[in-house]
């Protein structure tokens, strides 16, 4: 009987393709082999759905699994599955489909290859290039197929060099055999016929996988008693032990996230967390759910207790673990959580998103938005729903990083604002709502008043905050740098609009306009004086006890943006602030007295620029001239 075999020759735009793969493809040469383990574990998923309608079709090998085999002699890995094989019109379909390169679908995607040489997204799915990075590592591939219930087994070989042979072959049962003849390892490159190197690869990329990866591993086994040699004394002469082969499984198959709820405990949840998080104190909160529908996901995620020390460094890596059908996909996958809840660790598991051709980096399509807003929105409950205590925990660690939420995510904006916590002037160090703010206004007050800096401290006792205080307002103390773009944000809550204690009219109370006409041309002395630095010179409403305090105007820069801003490294536009000066305090009757006697008095001069140096030390800032500061007060106290 005539052995049917043929030889293929891929065409110039497959040989591109070929070659993209083995040098610009993956980012690691080692996720080879989460391709090989995935398709094997696909394999086996066929063969146990087709088992359901065709009984017999298992015969006695009901054992699923999958084998790897490392050769150091020969440079060979070998990975073999006994799952649903193919035939040899099926190899020609699956694993022949990159030779179908002429087709006008291919062409077309070749030509969205980008500048960089890099491949497009979309290709995923159209072409079989997951068992192509075998190539990455391999000079010659061999697979050895046979379909469950086929009589023959196909072989098929390639050398990556542009062609490929395929073959009718002899195969005792179902399943496949990869065999990848390695490249030869080039310095610092790690060896993939190395025990350790391939329980580290399966360990990060192939833990989950639900069936066994099995491998033959060395051993030190006991010689037994009767067959050691002795000398006349009864003493072993020689080795005690000897190397065996024993078969080890390497994964755990432990993919808790697919399990029922109820099956799991909290030692079994903390055990899983310490594995994804290398974090050694238990989480503060878990999420497991499991959707099913139209969009279909698993996903566990976890609230460590501790916020980690590079929380807020640029090179910090956010995003949960992603797998496919238990087949670890990314770390970090960023495209399924916010950067708001950057700090949340755990696993996604979707069998049905679009991967890109690596499955290194998702697609922005329908599927991973509805995810992303489905578990951000699954978090925030969780959050809304924690017990005080807890939250409060929470808020302290990680409360800096929601906030941006309410900026970055309008959708969300509502909710993330009820887990707004602030310290006020009258929490007494404590944390509160907003909700509480609103249910403690004043008959009277209309508006939500709060204030940004940086020193709590300071501004519990800023200038700007005493006629709210007389009145008994409440104010919030805005400590966190993205409070300002909170508050740009979140204009209104609870149907009350939010007011900047520093900007703008408070509208508070009236200015005293005889006494405002009498200090009208001290005020404009002033403001020529201090040109440079100050944009305006006004009576404050804002003041009951200072003398002096700076204010914008609604619309300005705040004076805590504007140190944002420059401690950056960033140009900031010109920000003069307003001068706002209290004339029922004596100093500006005094100063006022000086004016009317002699407007060109040095020692005026003098105190205008300490009314600014007041000003800016009251809101906590440091004066530009710190030895005149320190001259002009040790002359008043001699004066005095």
């Amino acid at each position: 009987m005539t052995t049917r075999t043929e030889t293929h020759e891929f065409k110039t735009e497959v040989k591109q393709l070929l070659n993209l793969i083995i040098n610009s493809l993956y980012s690691n040469k080692e996720i080879f082999l989460r391709e090989l383990i995935s398709n094997a574990s696909d394999a086996i998923d066929k063969l146990r759905f087709k088992a359901q309608t065709e009984e017999g079709i298992l015969g006695n090998d009901t054992e699923f699994s999958i084998r790897i085999e490392l050769d150091k002699i020969k440079n060979t890995l070998t990975v073999t599955d006994n799952g649903i094989g193919m035939t040899y019109d099926e190899v020609l379909e699956n694993i022949g489909t990159i030779a179908k390169s002429g087709t006008g679908a291919f062409l077309e995607a070749m030509a969205q290859l980008n500048k960089d040489n890099t491949l497009t997204p979309e290709l995923i799915g159209q072409f079989g290039v997951g068992f192509y990075s075998s190539f990455i590592v391999a000079e010659k591939v061999t697979l050895l197929t046979r379909a469950a219930g086929a009589d023959k087994a196909v072989r098929w070989e390639s050398q990556g060099d542009g062609k490929f042979t395929i073959t009718e072959a002899e195969k005792d049962s179902r399943g496949t055999i990869i065999t990848l003849e390695l490249k030869k390892k080039e310095e610092g490159e790690p060896d993939f016929t190395d025990e350790w190197t391939i329980r580290d690869i399966i360990k990060q990329h192939s833990d989950f996988v639900a069936y066994p990866i099995l491998m033959d591993v060395e051993k030190d086994e006991p010689i037994p008693d009767k067959e050691q040699l002795k000398d006349k004394d009864g003493k072993p002469i020689g080795e005690t032990t000897r190397k065996v082969l024993k078969t080890e499984t390497l994964n755990s198959m432990k993919a808790i996230w697919s399990r029922n709820k109820k099956d799991i405990d909290d030692k079994e949840y903390e055990e899983f967390y310490r594995h994804i998080s290398h974090d050694w104190q238990p989480p503060l909160e878990k999420l497991h759910l499991k959707l099913e529908g139209t969009t279909e996901y698993s996903a566990l995620l976890y609230i460590p207790s501790q916020a980690p020390f590079d929380l807020f460094s640029p090179a910090f890596k956010h995003g949960v673990q992603l797998y496919c059908k238990r087949i670890f996909i990314m770390d970090d996958c960023k495209e399924l959580m916010p950067e708001y809840l950057r700090f949340v660790k755990g696993v996604v598991d979707a069998p049905d998103l679009n991967l890109n051709i690596s499955r290194e980096i998702l697609q922005q399509d329908r599927l991973v938005r509805n995810i992303r807003h489905n578990l951000a929105k699954k978090i925030l409950d969780l959050l809304k729903n924690m017990d005080p205590e807890k939250y409060e925990k929470f808020w302290e660690e990680f409360g800096a990083v929601l906030k941006i939420g309410v900026h970055t995510d309008s959708d969300n904006k509502d909710k993330i604002a009820d887990l707004l916590r602030y310290k006020t002037t009258k929490s007494d160090g404590k944390w509160q709502s907003l909700k509480d703010y609103v249910a403690g206004m004043q008959p009277d007050q209309k508006e939500i008043y709060y204030i940004t800096g940086e020193n709590l401290s300071a501004l519990i006792h800023s200038p700007l905050l005493e006629q709210l205080k007389s009145k008994d307002y409440e104010v919030l103390l805005m400590t966190d740098p993205v409070d300002e773009w909170v508050t740009q944000t979140l204009t209104e809550y609870d149907g009350k609009p939010l007011k900047s204690a520093e900007k703008g009219d408070l509208d508070l109370e009236k200015v005293d306009e005889d006494k405002k006409g009498q200090y009208e041309t001290l005020f404009k002395h002033i403001r020529t004086q201090l040109q440079d630095t100050i944009k305006e010179v006004r009576p404050s409403t804002r003041l009951t006890d200072s003398v002096a305090c700076l204010s914008g105007n609604t619309y300005d820069m705040s004076g805590y943006m504007e140190k944002i801003l420059k401690a950056s490294g960033q140009k900031t536009p010109e920000n003069k602030r307003v001068l706002e000066l209290n004339m029922a305090h004596p100093v500006m009757e005094k100063i006022h007295a000086m004016f009317e006697k002699d407007k060109n008095d040095a020692q005026l001069n003098d105190y205008i620029h300490l009314l600014v140096d007041l000003a800016v030390i009251g809101e906590g800032g440091k004066v530009d001239d710190p030895s005149r500061f320190s001259k002009l007060v040790g002359n008043l106290m001699a004066e005095a």
